[in-house]
Parts: structure tokens; C-alpha cells; sequence
């Protein structure tokens, strides 16, 4: 039995427009020290993947399937119980490290009340446990600014200290929402090394959200690509970039910066925008923006198709030449 096994995961919001699936049929596993990533557009389906995973959906939306951490079944787990799963087994680095700090708390106090909820330190030893942690994520004199304020930092700082508090309690597992979003490259990768270090340190199993597929390609060892809810194609990151086999995971790929693109050149883009829930087809979300769908694309959900071990991708035209663009 895997650490955490989601199986047939749906999430549905109680909207205006009716009920809509967020999320749809989503499985997947994790193992302790294993790293998976789940790659997508904005509104594709990742953050309410990491809420569900976390306790934390909005009070619309409706769960339905198994998520499972060590044979416990977090799926209508009463709230008190999760509070003490939550911070605790499984943490999470959210995506907007300024909203995800409380700004008239002192960050100390906050990197310390997992420790005291949790493990119930006292004052002074949840402090010291919280220097030791802000000094490992890259906080310089950390004893000192232990009182100090979330906006007396950089946005660099607040992503670490916001990195610190998900560890405190040594979670099983660590959930990064586009951790490096409002980041610049050279914070971006920092960021991300450091969070690899403390996943092989303390051997944590790794759910790295995000929408640049380079950041997925050298950080996870395990991909899900997901669009309009569903994952349209998955396996291990070496198998999917090696061959990208549904039109949404080329279309990325075709949109991304070219080292060495000529001035002036136009990047590739996928037509048109990622639809409302409530506008997606009965069939493969992607086929309202997909240059190679038929008419069958709108009307029949695509099953997985295999491709290599463990890779497959859910496409009814896998047989069929990719045109000249990405999409």
C-alpha cells in the first residue's frame, strides 16, 4: 500500500451555472521520498487538486473518491481530525507567500505554532526548533529577526519562511503550489534546490504544482498533465518530455521561449483560452482548442491509451501525425 493512493477523485463546485467538475476521476500514488509534478494551465485543476489533498475546499464544492495516507481515508474526515493530519502528515507551500503569511503575526510565531499544535512544544523550545528552521532555509540572522514582521522581508525570504513553516513538523508529505510563481530566476532556483534538499533529507514525498515545464522537468521524477480537470497525459518525466504524445502537452512545450530564436520571432501558441467549467465538452476537455479533434473528440471521453511503461496519454487521435504547429 502506497503513503497516499487518490483514487477516482472528484471535485464538483456548486456554482450559479449549476454543479461543475473541478476535478475529474484523478488517481495517482505516492511513496515517501518519491516527487511527482502536476503541469497545467491556469484553471486546469492543480490548486483544487492540492486543496482537496489538503481539507481545505471552499464551502461549494463537494468530494467524491478516495484519498487515502497510510490506509486512512481523508475523503468526509471530520474537521478536527484533519487539523491534526493538516501541518502535521501533509503540508503545504502555497502559491502567494504575502497572503500566505498573516501580516500581524511575527513570522517566528508563525513558524512556531505548527511545533506547539502539533507536537506541543513549549514556548522555548518551539523558538529554538523555529531559529533551527529558518536558518536552514537561508534566513541570515534568524535569532534576531525571529519577532520581526512578513513585511520586513523580501519576497524571496517570505517564500522560505513560508517553506520552514510546511516543515516544521517533519510532514510525510509536502505539497509546493507554484512555489517560485512571483519569483525571479535566480530566487526561482534557489528555491527550488532548496526544497529538493529537504525532500531527499528528510525523505518527504513531493507534490510540486506548476506551469512552466521546466521547472517540472528537472524537479519531479513523475508528471501529470492536466486540463480542464482531467489528466490528459502522465508518466514519468523522462517518458513524457521524450515523447509528448497529447496535443495540450505539445502545445506547452510549443509555447515555451527558444534559447536562440531569432529577433522578432512569434512563439507558437494553443488558440483560444482555457474554457469555464461549465462550457467544458462531455468529451476531452482539450477539443474546443485542439487543431487535430473531430467531431468524436467533443462527444466520447477518451480512455487511457499505454504508450511506454507506465506513460499513457487520453487522446482518440494518438494514431495520427501531429500537424506542423505545437498544437
Amino acid at each position: 500500500m502506497a503513503m497516499l493512493e487518490v483514487q477516482e477523485l472528484n471535485v464538483f463546485l456548486h456554482t450559479r451555472r449549476g454543479a461543475v467538475r473541478a476535478v475529474r476521476d484523478l488517481s495517482f500514488s505516492l511513496e515517501r521520498g518519491q516527487t511527482l509534478g502536476l503541469i497545467g494551465e491556469s484553471g486546469c485543476g492543480k490548486s483544487i487538486t492540492a486543496l482537496a489533498l489538503m481539507g481545505l475546499l471552499p464551502d461549494n464544492a463537494q468530494v467524491t473518491g478516495r484519498i487515502k495516507l497510510d490506509g486512512k481515508e481523508l475523503v468526509g474526515l471530520a474537521e478536527p481530525s484533519l487539523c491534526r493530519i493538516r501541518g502535521d502528515r501533509i503540508a503545504m507551500v502555497f502559491q502567494e507567500p504575502m497572503t500566505a503569511l498573516n501580516p500581524v503575526h511575527s513570522i517566528g510565531d508563525q513558524v512556531a505554532e505548527p511545533l506547539r499544535l502539533h507536537q506541543r512544544l513549549t514556548r522555548a523550545a518551539a523558538k529554538a526548533q523555529s531559529i533551527a528552521l529558518l536558518e536552514r532555509v537561508g534566513i541570515a540572522d534568524a535569532t534576531r529577526r525571529f519577532d520581526a514582521y512578513p513585511h520586513q522581508f523580501s519576497g524571496g525570504q517570505r517564500q522560505r519562511i513560508t517553506i520552514a513553516m510546511a516543515l516544521a513538523c517533519g510532514p510525510d508529505l509536502l505539497i509546493a503550489d507554484e512555489p517560485t510563481t512571483a519569483l525571479d530566476v535566480t530566487l526561482q532556483k534557489q528555491i527550488l534546490q532548496l526544497i529538493q534538499e529537504l525532500v531527499q533529507e528528510r525523505n518527504m514525498a513531493l507534490l510540486l504544482i506548476s506551469h512552466d515545464l521546466g521547472v517540472v522537468a528537472q524537479n519531479v521524477a513523475r508528471m501529470l498533465v492536466m486540463y480542464g480537470g482531467s489528466v490528459v497525459e502522465s508518466g514519468a518525466t523522462s517518458q513524457v518530455f521524450a515523447h509528448m504524445a497529447h496535443p495540450y502537452t505539445r502545445g506547452l512545450m510549443g509555447a515555451r521561449p527558444r534559447l536562440g530564436a531569432l529577433p522578432g520571432t512569434r512563439l507558437a501558441t494553443i488558440p483560444g483560452s482555457v474554457p469555464e467549467l461549465a462550457d467544458l465538452p462531455p468529451g476531452c476537455p482539450f477539443a474546443g482548442r485542439c487543431t487535430m479533434a473531430v467531431d468524436a473528440c467533443s462527444a466520447v471521453p477518451p480512455p487511457p491509451v499505454p504508450l511506454d511503461a507506465g506513460h499513457q496519454a487520453r487522446c482518440l487521435r494518438l494514431d495520427q501525425s501531429p500537424p506542423d504547429s505545437a498544437t
